[in-house]
C-alpha cells in the first residue's frame, strides 16, 4: 500500500529541516515540534517508517533527540510534488 504525502507531511518535513523537531528513540518514534508533541503522530510515524526523517543521534529508548531529514526526506521536500510512500 502506498500513501501520497499531504500538505501536513510537507509542513512536518519543513519543521524537521528547520531544526525545530525532536524524535523519541523507539520503534514508533513520536515527534515533538518546538518542545510540544506533534498533533498528528500518525503522519509523523509515516514519515519515520518511510525513511524521510530519523533521529540525528543515538539515544536511550524513550529519550528525545534531535530529528533530521534523510536524503529521501530532503529530496521529497525539494520536489514537493505528490510522492507516494509505502504505508
Amino acid at each position: 500500500m502506498s500513501t501520497e504525502l499531504t500538505h501536513r507531511h510537507y509542513a512536518l518535513l519543513r519543521a524537521v529541516g528547520a531544526g525545530r523537531c525532536e524524535l523519541t528513540c523507539s520503534c514508533e518514534p513520536d515527534l515533538f515540534i518546538d518542545g510540544r508533541t506533534c498533533c498528528d503522530q500518525t503522519a509523523a510515524h509515516l514519515l519515520a517508517r518511510a525513511g524521510l526523517i530519523r533521529p540525528a543521534v543515538r539515544g536511550r529508548v524513550g529519550q528525545r533527540v534531535p530529528a533530521q531529514l534523510t536524503d529521501a526526506g530532503r529530496a521529497a521536500l525539494s520536489s514537493q510534488a505528490p510522492l507516494a510512500v509505502a504505508a
